[in-house]
């Protein structure tokens, strides 16, 4: 879990929030409650940024690093899956060529509805 000391020591982003979540399947799954988080190769978002997906608005709760040898299937059901081998397919279809690699570290961003 991210802490408020963790916040304040995140590497600058990389990209903006508008770019976190932008393929048409993905922005269903969001708006459907079915993805509540995303994997990013670069810090897209700070915790408290908004999102704008089609109207609706979802602020980001955590950001945080994580290797990809530390997924879990919970994990995979939060980006929309059944579980890490349907999430890794699905992420290598995206991107041919692109080597799975347990120590490949990537940028978690989990997200929920504005309220």
């Amino acid at each position: 879990m991210t802490t408020q000391h963790e916040n304040n020591t995140l590497p600058p982003k990389t990209c903006s929030v508008e770019r976190m979540v932008t393929m048409e399947e993905d922005v269903k799954k969001v708006i459907a409650g079915e993805k509540t988080a995303t994997r990013r190769n670069g810090r897209y978002a700070d915790p408290g940024e908004i999102m704008t997906l089609e109207g609706h608005q979802f602020v980001v709760d955590k950001v945080y690093s994580q290797s990809l040898g530390e997924l879990t299937d919970e994990d995979a059901r939060r980006e929309g899956f059944n579980n890490v081998e349907e999430y890794k397919q699905s992420i290598l279809s995206i991107h041919p060529g692109m080597p799975w690699l347990p120590q490949m570290r990537v940028w978690v961003h989990e997200f929920s509805p504005v309220k």
